[in-house]
């Protein structure tokens, strides 16, 4: 089977944007198509990611509303929704299509307007994804992170400071992101003393709320190679699920659904978790950086925290994560952080990640939605 290749991507500016939804994924759609000297008459199968559309600004139909904008039709178009995970599944999808044989040119485009809604009725939205009984009771997912935190640090003697470390290593990083939201370093006392949200965890240990988009552009590597030498292949990809209820979980520290899509993804590949040199998790709160890497097996139970306290996961470290400033420093437009992941992971690999590039040619981006209910995991080479 020819491998799948990614020829072109692009990512618009995270924050508080005056575009709407369906301005913010034509912006990254054209932007992609230039990336990668595509015309849109050339896609065959266009993918919008999108969590939410229709509850945060009432507007649906959003995949075939782009084909229209970007002057892609007759493109077959789909709307991926898998929660907050809904940018990965969009690329299993996109992979899909090609993979398949039925579509040479394949556009994947996520994107979420969120900032004009409150943080209350954000937050009421994307609850919505928790199981009715659960939501009745107001559990949401920041109080989900709080518990799991708690146990975290209670179970594996990890202090309270190594979570402020991932907050303080994933905002460095993003001063180097020109699309992040916040391009602002922070001192570990300014991430200790800030209010707290759901104990133990503090402000800076959430994302924030935000608006954006990304895009990426697939084919054939056979047909890569007509476009471009500068492209990376996905060598392994896996999506997986939880309980949906998290306190049936034998243990709500271990995500069940990254352990399960990681394992598809390696097994495809060829590849173990030492293979790979750069990573991209889904820090929507700081702990689950610590979940997702020991699930990924890059680091033993327990020992994640220890991890960062060694600065192995740091930029010039020996497994850099989160190069882009993740979802806490970067953003969290919902449909489209599984799609930026993907994005820098690209950008590293083909060696145009400017000030925030390593040394890379195997990568891995994790999207997880809800607290672990829905997962994918992506992995990519170089060519």
């Amino acid at each position: 089977m020819d491998r799948v290749a990614i020829i072109g991507a692009s990512m618009t500016q995270f924050g508080q944007r005056d575009a709407w939804i369906r301005e913010l994924l034509a912006e990254a759609g054209q932007a992609a198509l230039a990336d990668a000297d595509v015309s849109p008459d050339e896609i065959e199968h266009l993918y919008v990611s999108n969590m939410a559309s229709g509850e945060f600004e009432g507007q649906t139909g959003v995949p075939n509303a782009l084909a229209h904008d970007l002057a892609a039709m007759p493109a077959y178009t789909a709307r991926i929704d898998q929660t907050s995970s809904s940018g990965g599944a969009g690329v299993y999808a996109a992979w899909q299509s090609v993979a398949s044989g039925a579509s040479d040119m394949t556009m994947l485009v996520g994107g979420e307007k969120m900032t004009h809604r409150s943080t209350a009725e954000a937050t009421d939205v994307i609850a919505s994804l928790t199981h009715p009984v659960e939501y009745k009771h107001g559990v949401t997912l920041p109080s989900f992170a709080g518990l799991t935190a708690r146990l975290y640090l209670d179970t594996y003697d990890a202090p309270r400071e190594s979570l402020g470390k991932v907050a303080v290593k994933n905002h460095k990083n993003g001063v180097d992101n020109p699309h992040a939201q916040f391009r602002k370093e922070v001192d570990l006392d300014t991430v200790m003393d800030s209010p707290v949200v759901a104990d133990p965890l503090r402000l800076y240990d959430f994302c924030p709320i935000t608006d954006g988009s990304a895009a990426l552009v697939f084919c054939p590597e056979s047909v890569a190679r007509e476009y471009t030498d500068d492209y990376a292949v996905i060598s392994g990809i896996g999506g997986a699920t939880d309980t949906h209820v998290v306190h049936e979980r034998a243990d709500p520290t271990t995500m069940g659904g990254v352990v399960n899509s990681s394992e598809i993804a390696y097994e495809m590949a060829d590849l173990e978790p030492d293979d790979i040199e750069v990573a991209e998790l889904h820090d929507m709160f700081t702990i689950l950086e610590f979940l997702q890497s020991e699930d990924l097996g890059f680091f033993e139970k327990g020992e994640g925290w220890k991890a960062v306290e060694e600065g192995v996961t740091d930029r010039d470290g020996d497994l850099p994560i989160n190069t882009s400033g993740g979802l806490k420093s970067k953003g969290h437009p919902l449909g489209a952080s599984g799609v930026a992941q993907v994005y820098e992971i690209y950008k590293q690999l083909i060696g145009d990640a400017g000030e925030r590039q390593v040394d890379a040619d195997v990568g891995l981006a994790c999207n997880v939605g809800g607290f672990g209910n829905c997962v994918t995991t992506t992995i990519m080479e170089s060519r």
